[in-house]
């Protein structure tokens, strides 16, 4: 009796783990690959794989795992990995960003993280800084554009189409349950050469409508944040052309300046103007200059 009470209870527990999606990084790895394999199949169409795709997902999965986790459960973990490839991708597209395919990590100095982490305000960007993602280029294959063949910009050249994939960090608790998804259609999804085409409905249009207008608000902001960057960069380099220690090394060398223009002098190097129109003039010019500026300050 209480060895047929421990098999239920070890069944139950069984059944209760299946029903549950944990995820680890070797499990999405499994399932990253048999997407990929299934867009170089032509099983994606319109950025949806067919039901087609679906079923050898699932299948393969479970063959590989011995985990049978239901459709709903695989594209829920579709869906995360889409947010992961979009936010890796919005890093990617600053130009002081770089993958390093060999390490997965993804590289720029702690001052260039620091600001992107600061105007982005994105929760995953430490985590990425931190963990990089390994499967980018897989990410790559399945998430991008028709247009790109399934690579992305920063994949073109030597790569071949079929490598290995190593485990991503999860950016999305990927040790917890997973209970929920975005509202996709892919199950939905036909091969377009088994059926007539149809007309667009009104729900798909407003939601075309919504994704450009998200999409051309996430460009401006990516775009203001490229433009602070700059300006930033090159009020940098006018401080460091024309800083206030150049301008204190030549007043030293400079004859004829008494204590009081002297000080007067470094009042007036605070600003960066000054400091540039001083280092600029001739030598035989400072001195002159000084006094008429050093005069109207004191007026």
């Amino acid at each position: 009796m209480a060895g047929q009470l421990t098999r239920s209870r070890r069944l139950e527990t069984q059944q209760q783990e299946q029903s549950r999606a944990r995820w680890t990084t070797s499990l999405t790895k499994i399932l990253a690959q048999l997407m990929v394999d299934q867009v170089h199949k032509g099983n994606k169409h319109n950025n949806l794989f067919n039901k087609k795709a679906w079923k050898y997902i699932c299948d393969e999965f479970y063959s590989k795992t011995g985990l049978k986790w239901d459709k709903e459960q695989l594209k829920n973990r579709y869906s995360v990995l889409r947010r992961q490839y979009a936010i890796v991708k919005s890093i990617l597209d600053q130009s002081d960003f770089n993958w390093d395919e060999a390490t997965g990590s993804i590289t720029a100095n702690d001052e260039i993280w620091a600001e992107y982490i600061k105007l982005q305000k994105h929760p995953d960007a430490e985590t990425v800084k931190t963990g990089g993602c390994p499967i980018f280029k897989e990410l790559c294959t399945i998430f991008s554009e028709p247009a790109t063949n399934g690579k992305h910009e920063y994949l073109v050249a030597s790569e071949s189409e079929h490598t290995s994939i190593t485990p991503c960090p999860e950016f999305l608790n990927m040790h917890q349950e997973e209970t929920s998804s975005e509202s996709q259609d892919e199950e939905d999804a036909i091969d377009p050469q088994t059926v007539q085409p149809t007309t667009p409905t009104a729900t798909s249009t407003r939601k075309r409508g919504r994704k450009g207008i998200d999409d051309a608000i996430a460009n401006a902001i990516f775009e203001m944040a490229s433009a602070s960057k700059m300006r930033a960069v090159a009020i940098e380099q006018q401080n460091a052309r024309f800083s206030i220690a150049d301008c204190i090394r030549d007043l030293d060398l400079m004859q004829g300046v008494d204590q009081q223009l002297y000080f007067a002098a470094l009042n007036l190097f605070n600003k960066p103007n000054a400091r540039e129109i001083f280092l600029s003039l001739k030598k035989d010019k400072r001195l002159t200059w000084l006094r008429g500026k050093c005069a109207v300050a004191s007026n």
